[in-house]
């Protein structure tokens, strides 16, 4: 393996963060992050467990001058991040795609584009979506600062946990692969 193999191997792109039962964030106590990129210059995720309460999808079709007239009033909008959060983005599967869409791994892409909306108000987008605004975002190695002192966990994804609807059972079924009780996990580092 070559050290650009290895130096990847240890990025956690296409995982899911879990939250530590500590989390001192208020923002994401509790929150569910796909790892959409992460490596030696940052990482940027989409929290998949939280909602902005206050935007529905054809308010937000209507805020953008796009026809709303058919779009799917099921479509709920999720807080993404606190970064950029005049900002949309679309976690889908990967069946489709755009020249603008990230493909993050072989079922999941990430498309931040005004024409996927246009899409999925016409019936016409992926067949499982996560709408979003804003990211979560992180600076070179601040990811992983947050990783050592045992802020979040590490997942591996898959597309049912992602795109479910319960909202409030992802975070339990995200620490239930790991296969452990989270009545057991604390915040605080130990030392040997």
């Amino acid at each position: 393996m070559t050290s650009s193999e290895t130096d990847q191997a240890n990025y956690l792109e296409g995982q899911l963060l879990v939250a530590m039962p500590g989390m001192s964030d208020p923002r994401f106590e509790r929150s569910v992050i796909y790892l959409c990129a992460h490596s030696a210059e940052g990482a940027m995720g989409i929290v998949i467990n939280q909602l902005v309460e206050s935007l529905t999808f054809p308010d937000l079709l209507q805020q953008l001058d796009i026809d709303h007239s058919s779009a799917d009033e099921t479509i709920r909008v999720h807080f993404g991040g606190p970064v950029e959060t005049g900002r949309g983005f679309v976690l889908h599967s990967s069946e489709y795609l755009q020249d603008s869409s990230l493909r993050i791994c072989d079922e999941v892409a990430l498309t931040a584009t005004i024409d996927i909306l246009k899409d999925m108000a016409n019936g016409q987008g992926p067949h499982h979506s996560l709408l979003a605004i804003g990211y979560a975002g992180w600076g070179p190695g601040q990811l992983d600062e947050e990783l050592q002192a045992n802020g979040w966990l590490t997942v591996e994804p898959d597309p049912d946990l992602i795109f479910q609807p319960d909202l409030e059972e992802k975070w339990n079924k995200a620490i239930g692969k790991l296969g452990f009780d989270v009545s057991k996990l604390s915040g605080a580092a130990g030392h040997a």
